[in-house]
């Protein structure tokens, strides 16, 4: 019991949870950047750019996540950690896409007009008229998504990256009584959400702020 409570558990799993915000933090970076470009392409509907947009958002979207994430790391010359994040990133890229998007077309046609009528072109308008109203409109949505990535690492351990999950997996075959195991699973279960609500918390005075 006392080796199950240890230091050295315990620093294994920080480790662990090391791993997972890392691949977090990657994913989110990529998937805002590339997701946002294909989320304006999409809803200008204009030229090759847009089509792509579209096609790469409908099959991004009907796939499972941790088919996805099996699939990448057996057909893609990447070491675990690169594939686990070019995976999640995959998908997150064409739902944070729909995001933007979808906070774009919620903007009324009145202030593309009064942009218009201020002398703004239509990129003017688009960088610093719809974007920025855009922005605010999907800050919730957005923290949403972020914080589904963090839950969605674990998904990776079956590919055998050392995140959380397959941290505590490891450790679960140091002990086999149920009880044992039953905590490990309640402690994992307890720092997901530890971190989540601490994100979520940031998230709401950082949203609070701006306003």
């Amino acid at each position: 019991m006392s080796e199950f409570f240890s230091v050295t558990t315990a620093l294994f799993l920080l480790r662990g949870l090391g791993i997972t915000l890392l691949i977090a933090l990657f994913t989110i970076i990529l998937s805002f950047i590339v997701g946002s470009v294909l989320g304006v392409a999409k809803f200008l509907q204009k030229g090759i750019m847009a089509k792509i947009a579209a096609i790469y958002i409908d099959i991004a979207r009907n796939l499972p996540l941790l088919l996805v994430i099996i699939g990448f790391r057996f057909t893609l010359p990447l070491p675990p950690l690169a594939s686990a994040v070019a995976a999640l990133s995959f998908l997150n890229i064409a739902l944070i896409a729909e995001i933007l998007r979808g906070g774009m077309i919620s903007i009324p046609k009145g202030q593309w007009e009064a942009a218009y009528s201020q002398g703004f072109s239509f990129t003017g308008t688009l960088i610093h008229v719809v974007i920025p109203q855009t922005v605010k409109k999907i800050r919730k949505p957005l923290m949403g998504q972020f914080i589904t990535i963090i839950k969605d690492t674990s998904l990776c351990a079956v590919i055998a990256v050392h995140e959380l999950m397959y941290s505590g997996q490891i450790v679960m075959g140091k002990f086999v009584k149920s009880s044992y195991i039953i905590s490990l699973y309640a402690i994992i279960a307890l720092v997901y959400f530890g971190v989540n609500s601490l994100l979520l918390y940031i998230s709401k005075r950082a949203i609070k702020d701006i306003r």
